[in-house]
């Protein structure tokens, strides 16, 4: 039996060890901060890639409790005008519905799933070093203890610790040249269709919000501007970023400003980053996946569902090869293509380069180019490994 260490539980690393559980590999995680963290405030679109991803490893019906669907996008203009609605998902097939949730429910949901099967989670984890071993990799944290197994799983994040081990000479994350702003509000009332997320191309922004059954409205703002540095992000008074945020909103006449107004917390900001592409993403036993590997701007709100993505193919090829390093290759050659295609599109969007009147769905279903993406993620489909 395969013994795969996986460093990071968020979305991505549990997602991983969920689906590897499934294939009958031996399991592990190991967290970096002693609890599972707070929800920092974001909310995200899981679209039905995602879904479709997590039903191969049996967490969908646990992840859709946490979130709310959506079925259409509507696109409007600074002036309030319609520019374009778009379906998103099939009405006729649940794991195509789009779901609305916050981050932090997402990973709990995940999370309650590997408790439930039994997969070890240990938290206070940090990564201090890793070597490979002529059968393996030897994996030594924070407190000193070190840890053996036959592949290393850096599901680490943009600061991926495990990136750099296995390319010393890689780039580390570039700021894709907007702030993004994030909060919710139950005091909000903005027009709204149920099910629908509306998206608002602004004179200076890019705003969007979708409205849960219960009346929370939850929303987010990109606006182009120099990188914020952590010190100034971390030391300067939520309001100034909600007056900040309100000056720039405010010189159109849509909803935004109205809703910003109303929130109940603070408008929360950070940096939007991505990683360029044509990294490299394994060793021999050691491998990146998710935002530690690809991670794209948030303009077409694939993060996670790529990453879940990435937990299944990954999980398939340890299943379907006959070596760790076969399995590598393969998961490379399936995934660069995709993620990388949706890491450009996402710079394309974030630049404001992309088609302006195209209206794509921001968790993309015009991402679902790839003809063998589907054969990917069936489960009981052996994985297209010898696929050129």
């Amino acid at each position: 039996m395969v013994d795969v260490l996986v460093i990071g539980s968020g979305i991505a690393g549990t997602a991983a060890a969920l689906a590897l559980h499934k294939a009958g590999v031996r399991v592990s995680v190991h967290e970096a901060h002693p609890d599972s963290g707070a929800d920092i405030g974001a909310f995200l679109t899981l679209a039905g890639n995602g879904m479709t991803a997590l039903a191969q490893f049996g967490a969908d019906k646990e992840v859709a409790r946490h979130g709310f669907r959506l079925t259409s996008m509507r696109l409007t203009d600074g002036s309030g005008a319609e520019i374009a609605t778009s379906p998103l998902g099939r009405a006729e097939d649940p794991l195509s519905r789009y779901r609305c949730m916050r981050r932090a429910a997402l990973c709990r949901a995940l999370r309650s799933e590997a408790r439930r099967r039994g997969i070890e989670v240990r938290h206070g984890r940090r990564l201090a070093s890793a070597v490979e071993t002529a059968g393996g990799v030897a994996a030594t944290f924070s407190d000193g203890e070190t840890v053996e197994g036959d592949l290393l799983v850096g599901a680490d994040g943009l600061g991926s610790v495990v990136r750099p081990l296995i390319d010393p000479g890689s780039v580390p994350r570039r700021y894709a040249g907007q702030n993004i702003f994030y909060g919710y509000s139950t005091r909000a009332d903005p027009p709204h269709t149920s099910e629908r997320i509306e998206m608002i191309r602004g004179s200076a922004s890019s705003f969007g919000y979708a409205v849960s059954p219960e009346g929370e409205t939850s929303w987010f703002a990109r606006l182009p501007g120099d990188e914020l540095p952590t010190a100034e992000i971390n030391g300067t008074p939520p309001e100034h970023w909600r007056r900040h945020l309100l000056d720039t909103l405010r010189a159109d006449t849509t909803p935004a400003a109205d809703i910003v107004a109303a929130t109940d917390g603070p408008a929360m900001v950070t940096n939007a980053y991505d990683l360029p592409v044509g990294g490299t993403w394994h060793t021999r036993r050691m491998l990146v996946i998710g935002d530690a590997a690809h991670a794209a701007s948030p303009a077409t709100g694939q993060g996670a569902s790529m990453a879940l993505e990435d937990a299944v193919v990954l999980a398939k090829a340890l299943r379907d090869t006959d070596s760790t390093a076969a399995a590598l290759s393969a998961y490379d050659r399936l995934r660069r293509v995709l993620v990388e295609g949706n890491t450009q599109r996402s710079a394309e969007m974030t630049r404001g380069t992309a088609h302006r009147g195209r209206v794509t769905p921001p968790n993309g279903s015009a991402l679902k180019g790839d003809q063998h993406l589907d054969r990917h993620m069936a489960w009981h489909d052996r994985l297209p490994v010898a696929d050129t």
